[in-house]
């Protein structure tokens, strides 16, 4: 990804905030954005001079790349929203199609056989590239996998071939070795129960070594 590509974390849950954090870490430029323009403010404030707060309208229009750190169904919202600005910019979904259970769980909100990446990759603003990344480790890990010796992995999957470097090297800047999986036909193994899934038949973070090792057994 060029210096120049500008990257914009909306949605400052934890998933959100440990992106943001790590692209800080890797002394990346950050537009942090969400629907209380305080809360942008103060982690900003704390990530320092290489975070910038806004509202939401005015961090898609800046950003080359917009990752939309929020729930499945508040991402729907926002493709409709903001689909003009959303035009000709990069989308990554780290979104997992989940709801709590009633019982300290989660359960999935849509079928089993379905995705996240599938169904919002219909409903993509016009002009809009899609990727779904971000989302194959729990917050927790994704903070403390992230730039460790060996590498863990995160895996992505996109129809847009011609985003592979922009995408891995964001990755890469978020701490973690980048694994492309294919299309995003494939990013139900990736989301929340899925063989790929922290919280899945995977476990836990993984390195690409013990990765290739479980993919061979």
């Amino acid at each position: 990804m060029s210096t120049k590509s500008k990257v914009a974390v909306i949605g400052l849950g934890n998933i959100g905030k440990v992106v943001a954090s790590n692209l800080v870490k890797s002394n990346r430029e950050v537009i942090v954005a969400s629907k209380k323009l305080e809360d942008a403010n103060t982690l900003a404030t704390q990530l320092g001079k290489l975070a910038k707060a806004t509202d939401v309208k005015s961090a898609i229009k800046e950003a080359d790349v917009v990752v939309l750190s929020v729930w499945y169904n508040t991402i729907q919202e926002l493709f409709k929203q903001y689909a003009t600005e959303l035009q000709g910019k990069i989308i990554i979904d780290p979104s997992n199609p989940i709801a709590p259970d009633g019982n300290g769980g989660f359960k999935k909100i849509i079928g089993s056989n379905e995705s996240a990446g599938q169904i919002l990759k219909g409903l993509q603003p016009a002009g809009s590239k899609f990727v779904k990344a971000l989302g194959s480790l729990g917050a927790g890990s994704l903070a403390s996998a992230a730039f460790q010796n060996p590498t863990n992995v995160l895996f992505y999957t996109t129809d847009e071939k011609s985003l592979t470097n922009t995408i891995e090297e964001l990755i890469t800047n978020v701490g973690l070795d980048p694994v492309n999986l294919g299309g995003i036909d494939q990013s139900i193994r990736m989301e929340v129960f899925g063989e790929l899934h922290e919280f899945g038949a995977l476990g836990k973070p993984v390195t690409r070594e013990e990765f290739n090792q479980s993919a061979k057994s």
